[in-house]
This record gives structure tokens, C-alpha cells and sequence, in this order.
């Protein structure tokens, strides 16, 4: 196994990667499955025009079920998105 160098910066790192094969540097018969259950995954806003009655409804049945209505439209939008029974990402 060749030695991993040390890297200044994640840009450096990076760069590395992009042009050099893991398993050159690393053993993958000794990795190890990890999991990172704190992650979130990343967001990105929008914007959205919705009719008024449509919003009202959506905060309706938000607080129905004790949830903030943005946060129903994402779980709606993921359940028609992915489908039942797929992975999820919210």
C-alpha cells in the first residue's frame, strides 16, 4: 500500500482523490461499514406560488397532525416523488 500524504487544505485533498485510486492507498477488504445517523441531508430553498386556498388547507391538516405545514409539503412531495416502499430523503 502506497502512504496516504498529508494535505494542507480540503481543496488539496480533493484534488487528490479526483486524480489518484483509493484503493491504492487502502486496504478495502479491512474497511469497515460505518453509519453517520446525525447527518441531515442538503437543502436548498425555493420559491413557489400556491393558491391561497391550497396553503390554507395544507396548514389545516398541518395542525391536524401537530407538523408545520412546509414540512408537510416536503413529506407530501417525497411520498409522490419516491413512491411508497423507496428510499426516502427527508
Amino acid at each position: 500500500m502506497k502512504k496516504t500524504p498529508k494535505f494542507n487544505s480540503e481543496d488539496e485533498e480533493r484534488d487528490f482523490w479526483d486524480t489518484h485510486d483509493m484503493t491504492d492507498y487502502f486496504d478495502m477488504s479491512k474497511a469497515e461499514r460505518v453509519s453517520f445517523p446525525n447527518l441531515r441531508p442538503t437543502v436548498k430553498s425555493i420559491s413557489i406560488r400556491l393558491p391561497l386556498a391550497l396553503i390554507e388547507r395544507l396548514k389545516l391538516m398541518g395542525r391536524q397532525k401537530d407538523v408545520p405545514y412546509q414540512s408537510l409539503i416536503k413529506v407530501f412531495l417525497d411520498e409522490r416523488v419516491y413512491g411508497q416502499g423507496k428510499k426516502r430523503i427527508a
